[in-house]
Formats: structure tokens, sequence, C-alpha cells
């Protein structure tokens, strides 16, 4: 007949005379576990009534191992040491990896071309990036970081804004070549990319323009800004995209931008994480790094504007 195994004492008395045999005092011991030394005591009591043996000798400053203490302590030591290796082993290569969920646009036109300094920043850390159109619940995933278009408001998250969501129509130079564009309604000579997005009804309303009807026209749409503005790139026609994606493209020119006028929405885009793991070091990494980057983007585009208008720097 098979032995049955027999049950073990509690963890906690287990862990408490761990504690105090490798420190050889239960005062020791209260201060590392953050307990009472009454508390230990308590434990340790427990502890032998159940092997029903004393495993301390208590003398009126310190204590010793019995003859049954000293058999049981060097195994329940290396059981412990196994425990904090493994759990050592584990917190490494947690901290060692931090996943991140984004949109297709944000990963491909910011964040993707980025990353190199990231990395010379924090050589260990590695990024794994998913990208999807999905929102996960980040609280219950594996997740560490996910970038979202919204208000901001996620019960449980700790939320960082990025940028506005504003939007302009953009077009290849030689979609326009030869043609001369005086008002937002010039824009309806040429083609247009994605014509029932709202977005386009928002950017005519804040032109002052309520009445534009695109519901006629063929609905080509692309579903993300990275497609709109590769298809605008390519002449295809004009495209409602956030300038904060496509920076390089309208300095070089490959996008023009013929009016000034950028319309926004109540959202944004964020950074968002659990707010239970909010001390956790490769997140702080993460987003200080993101943020910096977010705060020189900012310099860079007022530095920008002030040379267009010709505007100088003010005077400390």
């Amino acid at each position: 007949m098979p032995k049955i195994p027999s049950k073990l004492p509690p963890m906690s008395a287990i862990r408490v005379f761990e504690a105090a045999a490798r420190h050889q005092s239960f005062t020791r011991a209260a201060e590392e576990l953050g307990m009472t030394q009454a508390a230990v005591s308590y434990q340790i009591k427990m502890l032998e009534d159940r092997v029903g043996a004393p495993l301390f000798i208590r003398m009126p400053r310190q204590v010793s191992l019995t003859a049954k203490g000293q058999q049981l302590a060097p195994a329940v030591t290396r059981a412990f040491e196994a425990l904090r290796a493994a759990f050592d082993g584990i917190e490494e290569a947690v901290q060692s990896v931090i996943s991140l969920t984004t949109l297709t646009t944000f990963a491909s036109n910011w964040l993707i071309p980025r990353l190199g300094r990231f990395q010379q920043l924090f050589p260990n850390i590695a990024v794994q990036v998913s990208i999807s159109q999905q929102v996960f619940e980040l609280v219950q995933s594996e997740f560490d970081i996910g970038i979202r278009s919204g208000s901001g408001e996620w019960p449980g998250l700790e939320a960082h804004l990025l940028f506005p969501n504003k939007f302009t129509p953009v077009c290849s130079p030689e979609l326009i070549k030869g043609h001369t564009l005086r008002e937002p309604l010039d824009l309806l000579k040429f083609p247009i990319i994605s014509p029932n997005d709202p977005w386009w009804r928002d950017w005519f309303a804040a032109a002052g323009i309520h009445d534009v009807d695109l519901s006629r026209r063929l609905d080509n749409s692309l579903g993300v800004q990275q497609f709109e503005g590769m298809a605008a790139m390519a002449g295809q026609g004009f495209a409602l995209i956030n300038p904060s994606f496509f920076p390089a493209d309208l300095a070089a020119g490959r996008l023009v931008q013929p009016f000034d006028l950028l319309a926004a929405t109540d959202s944004g885009y964020w950074l968002v994480y659990p707010k239970s793991r909010k001390r956790s070091a490769k997140i702080q990494a993460f987003r200080d790094w993101v943020l910096s980057e977010i705060a020189g983007d900012a310099e860079k585009a007022s530095a920008s504007a002030q040379r267009k208008t010709g505007a100088s720097a003010p005077v400390a």
C-alpha cells in the first residue's frame, strides 16, 4: 500500500523557522520578516507543537538550535534557497523584456524608427511589439504597456497623454502640380481617400463649411493612417492624417499640407499601463523614454514654427 504523504506544517511557520535558524535570533528574524518578536515566538511554538519536540533553546539574549532543530534547518534552508533562486530567475526574465501592444500607425511611423535609441539607453531590456487595432485588457494580460487612442480614462490604468488627435488634409505635390488651392472647397476637385471617414466632415466644419457631402464618392477606405498617408504620397488623392505621424514626409516634401488648419477630436494618443505595475523598473524606463521623445518632438515643432513665422526666440 503506497505511503500517504504527511501534511506539511503551515508555510508561514516554516518561513519563520528558516529565518530564525539562519540568524540564530528571534529578534533579527522578526526584523527581516517585518513581524513582531512575539509573532515569531508564536510561529516557532506552533511549529514545535507540530513537530513534537523543541527546535530552539531559549536563553535570555539569544537562541540556539536543538539537535532536532539542527537536523531540520539545513533541509529547510536549501528549500528556501531553491525558491529564492527560482523567483529571482523569474524576476530577472520579467524585467529583461517589455511587451507592448500598439496601434499600426503609431508603431510604424513613430515607435519603430526610434526604438534603436531606447535600446542604446537600455541594452538589457528587449522590446516585444504587438500591432493590433484591438484594445486589450492590460490589467489581466501579459502586456506591460499599451498605446491607445481615446479620452485617457480607463479603469485600473495609468495614462500619459502623448499628443492630441489632430488631423489635416495632405497629398503628393504631384497631385496638385499646376493647380492653385485657394480655399478648402478646392479639395473637392481631387480624389479623396476614405471619403466616408467622419474626420472629413469634422475638418470641413472646422473650416466653416458644414454642408459638404462626400457620400457619393468611391469609398476607397484603407483603414489606418499609415496606409492612407502612403496612398497620398503615391498621388492617389487627399488623405487626412495626424502630422505627428508624418513629420519627415512633410519636411521632405513627399507630402504637402495645402492649408494650415488642424481639426481635432476630444481624443488623443496615450501611453497606458496597469496601476498595479507602476513601480516596475522597465515600465518606468520605457515610459520616461517615450515622454522624453514626445517632449523633443514638441521642441522641434516649436522651433520650426518660429522659423516659418520669422519669430525670434525670447531673450532671457
